[in-house]
């Protein structure tokens, strides 16, 4: 680890800052929603304050025949970077304390040192990273996949009726394929929606779950960010958005605050959305 994180001068030994590290991790990673499904670039380094931003345009491809080329004004259409701009990489972090007696009786009595604080803060950057994910913080100018200007939407109807959550997603697909966003696709849906999903498709015996599953082939998940009636589907590709990684989830050392031991668990990252048609938002 570099020396920004100050590791060297915590009180712990190598194998105790592995088990933290392995923690940290495990716990974020049972909590993290929006990486599941969306491509990640980097880690290019904590340093890292802004990342490029890039919008891409072009219509169709044309086709050349002996007449010509079928392209309005016989000019072929050029997919290009139209416009480029540089956005801050936010730092998300929370900190945590372990007590000095804690550290000292595992040292003593050669025991393990109590590491629950770091499991709880990881838990909170992981929710922390899936909001900005999904509701961004556009009074800072960071839009979430809720959110974002361009987006597609298709009105949600009451999936309490068996087949309407198919019907549903099939029309988000639909409205994607139409303005040229094609599979794979995600389903993200709220865990009242989640819970819907897991009936039989009117009385087929078959879970309607499974059949929404052909549509949304990059998988279904489920995320408290999300409003209890509110899904998402996105078509999948780094073309389309991805997470700009500075810094993936690491624990630095603060120092001694009274007698305990202050410690941050923390990342950079930030959510580039390039294509906002690729979004289909459901409410």
């Amino acid at each position: 680890m570099t020396d920004y994180l100050m590791r060297d001068d915590a009180p712990l030994a190598e194998e105790e800052w592995e088990r933290l590290d392995e923690l940290v991790v495990s716990t974020a990673r049972r909590v993290l929603v929006g990486r599941r499904f969306i491509d990640l670039t980097g880690p290019v380094g904590l340093g890292t304050q802004v990342v490029p931003l890039d919008t891409i345009t072009g219509a169709e491809a044309c086709v050349h025949d002996e007449e010509g080329c079928t392209c309005e004004g016989e000019e072929c259409d050029i997919v290009r970077v139209s416009s480029r701009t540089f956005v801050p990489v936010p730092l998300i972090h929370k900190d945590f304390m372990l007590a000095w007696r804690d550290v000292e009786a595992a040292h003593q009595f050669g025991t393990q040192v109590e590491l629950g604080p770091a499991a709880v803060a990881a838990a909170f950057v992981a929710r922390a990273e899936d909001e900005l994910i999904f509701r961004g913080h556009p009074e800072h100018g960071y839009p979430g996949l809720l959110n974002v200007e361009g987006r597609q939407t298709v009105s949600l109807s009451d999936w309490e009726t068996s087949g309407n959550a198919l019907n549903d997603v099939v029309a988000a697909g639909q409205t994607l394929a139409d303005a040229g966003f094609y599979a794979p696709y995600a389903l993200i849906v709220s865990p009242a929606l989640h819970a819907l999903l897991q009936r039989a498709y009117k009385g087929s015996g078959q879970l309607e779950y499974k059949l929404v599953k052909t549509v949304a082939d990059g998988g279904i998940f489920q995320s408290p960010a999300l409003a209890p009636k509110q899904a998402l589907v996105i078509s999948q590709g780094a073309q389309h958005l991805d997470l700009a990684m500075a810094q993936d989830l690491v624990t630095a050392y603060l120092g001694p605050e009274g007698m305990d031991h202050r410690f941050r668990a923390l990342e950079s990252l930030v959510l580039r959305i390039k294509q906002p048609g690729a979004i289909c938002v459901l409410e």
